[in-house]
């Protein structure tokens, strides 16, 4: 699951992304809103955690236009403005959740995976297919009722096909759920997961649409 932080607090920013990631998130930073927009606007992202003093454009403006141009991605305001008028307008303007500075990571993380809950639209979170569970929220995989280890990335791109299953999914889209923009991707990683996924559940789980990508079949 692939999340943009808009944190322009370096320190702040160092701490959420390295908490975020043993969950298996894949978490790329930026640090103003204009860039935010940017990105959120051409790129595909799960959620979004937002801050709202940003430099270049506040945060409150990034999620009026997000909104105005019918972008759905789910938003957790992050931010050390605790009025109550300041979390009416958050709201007002787009925002999903609020969350005050100073937080909690574990609470963050709580509502991270209930934003996430939500917009899947699933009341149960374990996604069920052909005899693997896969739970989100504990990041559990079993097959045939046996516990399968997975690495982080095959965690991330089994997830990935899951949730949405009978879609191609292509390259591109995949390898930018699985890396951030700071991490070195080699021209084969992703035919290297997709192996080793088959191997550890069944050759046929995913289905390679040549020149496109990947899908499981419904």
């Amino acid at each position: 699951m692939r999340i943009l932080l808009i944190e322009d607090d370096q320190a702040l920013g160092e701490g959420i992304r390295t908490a975020l990631k043993p969950e298996g998130y894949t978490v790329d930073w930026l640090q103003d809103g204009a860039s935010a927009l940017h990105a959120l606007s051409h790129e595909s992202f799960e959620l979004a955690i937002l801050d709202l003093g940003l430099p270049r454009m506040d945060g409150l403006q990034v999620l009026k236009h997000l909104r105005a141009a019918a972008n759905p991605v789910p938003v957790l305001v992050l931010t050390a403005r605790d009025a109550t008028s300041d979390r009416i307008a958050g709201l007002d303007a787009g925002a999903d959740d609020y969350l005050v500075k100073p937080f909690d990571v574990a609470e963050l993380k709580a509502r991270l995976r209930a934003l996430l809950r939500r917009s899947f639209q699933r009341p149960q979170p374990a996604l069920q297919y052909r005899g693997i569970s896969l739970d989100p929220a504990s990041q559990v995989v079993e097959y045939q009722g046996q516990v399968i280890n997975l690495p982080r990335k095959e965690f991330l791109l089994l997830h990935e096909l899951l949730i949405q299953p009978g879609r191609v999914l292509t390259r591109d889209k995949l390898q930018q759920a699985l890396y951030g923009w700071d991490e070195e991707v080699e021209s084969n990683a992703l035919e290297v997961h997709v192996h080793h996924l088959r191997k550890k559940f069944f050759p046929e789980l995913i289905r390679t649409v040549r020149g496109v990508g990947y899908l499981v079949d419904k």
